[in-house]
């Protein structure tokens, strides 16, 4: 999915939830019934409840990576700290993923957990650290950030002095680590794993919000969407 910016507005922000479900009925008539299948199925299955930040990833296969598995756990927010490295996730790895899921740039470390702490965020970094946790025993009672650093040094002390917890994944091997994109994945599946399994989390999309992220998924599939989509709800 095109960048979203942080403080900005959805473009479907002003429209009721009536408006919006009409919108989106005559978008899909200009995409294919397989799509709209798809989109129907798999946006309930998507979550804000887990998301990842990611601290100046500089090599844009792990990048790309990182996307694919937050589509595949559906995952659908990604902040992105470009303090020295510039995010780019294009490629094959990535095969598409970064059309589905929602990324954000922000220039600081500080800046995204400001704006996560605002949204009632609990912000856990992915390391050893004398406070850790393990993967499978974090508490993910509420909405949780996953915080990954970038490729060979790793989380800035800022990112880890700012972070609410730490939580590291159980290695039994001589390699001090796991690979970025590796680590990720490995968490996601943990975390989203327990997440779906407890009845107690509301995890999934308001109805309000899962009809606007249809409306950004339905731009991506149909040629000129922004635009059409622009002229679309002038006939509202």
């Amino acid at each position: 999915m095109p960048e979203r910016q942080p403080e900005t507005a959805s473009p479907f922000s002003a429209l009721s939830t009536g408006q919006k479900s009409v919108l989106y009925n005559r978008a899909a008539e200009l995409f294919s019934d397989n799509k709209r299948t798809l989109f129907d199925r798999l946006a309930p299955l998507r979550t804000r409840h887990i998301s990842v930040v990611l601290e100046d990833i500089y090599q844009s296969h792990n990048a790309a990576a990182v996307l694919r598995s937050c589509d595949c756990f559906g995952v659908q927010d990604v902040h992105v700290v470009e303090a020295n490295n510039p995010f780019n996730p294009a490629g094959d790895v990535a095969v598409g993923s970064s059309k589905w899921v929602d990324y954000y740039r922000y220039p600081s470390i500080g800046e995204v957990y400001r704006h996560l702490h605002a949204k009632g965020y609990r912000i856990v970094a992915t390391l050893p650290h004398e406070n850790d946790t393990m993967i499978g025993d974090l508490d993910i009672s509420q909405p949780t950030a996953l915080v990954f650093g970038t490729e060979l040094t790793g989380l800035t002390q800022e990112a880890i002095a700012g972070a609410d917890a730490y939580v590291k994944i159980p290695m039994y091997g001589f390699t001090e680590s796991f690979n970025i994109s590796v680590c990720a994945a490995l968490s996601l599946f943990s975390l989203t794993e327990r997440m779906r399994r407890d009845t107690t989390l509301a995890w999934q999309l308001s109805d309000d919000d899962l009809l606007d992220l249809k409306l950004h998924w339905a731009m991506q599939a149909i040629r000129d969407g922004e635009k059409v989509m622009q002229n679309l709800m002038q006939s509202l």
